[in-house]
């Protein structure tokens, strides 16, 4: 029994049967253009058209995947290239902001280095120096 002398109906749609014998084909393009995308199956009455269309939303969706996939990638891609762009402002502006101008050294009392520790960290640094040298002082 051939497309035409079946008595499914979506055998006897020429739009059926060109947009599975171009996912058939690999033609996605052509495929997609013959509607793949907004392809929604239909009750199917005959063998041939069950495997069809089974073949036709596998490919829609392997389609589908794809293209949500470029965009998720897309949308990733720019807010990386945000973030990016607002860690470079970020440094610009601190790096303007950190560096002393020269007007600004003359007119600055004598430069006292700043401690490499902050406070609370000296201060546990000393506790355990001393600490260290009380050991090494009861070892002797």
């Amino acid at each position: 029994m051939t497309a035409t002398e079946s008595a499914c109906l979506l055998c006897r749609d020429m739009q059926f049967v060109a947009l599975f014998e171009a996912v058939e084909a690999d033609d996605i393009d052509r495929a997609i253009s013959l509607g793949l995308l907004g392809h929604v199956p239909s009750i199917t009455l005959c063998l041939i058209c069950t495997d069809r269309s089974a073949r036709v939303l596998a490919a829609r969706d392997a389609r589908l995947r794809a293209l949500a996939a470029r965009e998720r990638f897309r949308k990733r891609e720019t807010r990386l290239r945000e973030r990016e762009r607002l860690r470079a402002e970020k440094r610009r502006a601190t790096g303007a902001s950190s560096t002393p101008s020269a007007a600004e050294d003359a007119s600055s009392p004598a430069s006292t280095p700043k401690p490499a520790l902050p406070p609370a960290a000296a201060a546990a640094l000393a506790r355990a120096k001393a600490k260290a040298a009380a050991k090494r002082e009861v070892e002797r």
